[in-house]
């Protein structure tokens, strides 16, 4: 099994993309957990699913255009900036990592706005992210420079 973590605050705009995907997100071999902002509430569950791979979705402030999507290795992390979480994503990542072994993937969206609804261009942004993982193209995301 693998395991789609969505993650944000939906009252905050596109601050809540992560949530939009996790609980839009449907596949056989998925399950996807709506985490709000705090992922690691939910390690001791990600951790029985034994997964195999794991990807987390974030809204991510990495100086693109709104929408752009960037996959985020844990050593470029730094590079992007994550608003809403109690304990830092890198962290979260390598626990997560030495508690089940999987192979941890952390996609970006680039938000345009943290107020209000969420904009046209993270949704449209969103259900590409989703189709990727459906059709197991994760590698085809760019990688943040």
């Amino acid at each position: 099994m693998n395991v789609l973590l969505g993650v944000g605050n939906e009252s905050n705009g596109d601050d809540g993309i992560g949530v939009y995907v996790a609980r839009k997100f449907k596949h056989k071999d998925w399950i996807a957990i709506d985490c709000a902002t705090v992922p690691e509430n939910y390690i001791g569950k990600i951790a029985r699913y034994k997964p195999k791979k794991v990807v987390i979705i974030d809204a991510a402030d990495m100086g693109l255009k709104p929408g752009e999507i960037r996959r985020i290795p844990k050593e470029k992390v730094g590079k992007a900036s994550f608003s809403t979480h109690s304990i830092p994503l890198s962290l979260f990542i390598s626990h997560l990592k030495e508690l089940t072994g999987a192979d941890i993937t952390l996609i970006g969206i680039q938000p345009k706005s943290l107020y209000g609804k969420m904009g046209k261009e993270v949704k449209e942004a969103a259900e590409k992210v989703i189709e990727y993982i459906k059709e197991g193209r994760i590698d085809e995301i760019e990688e943040i420079k």
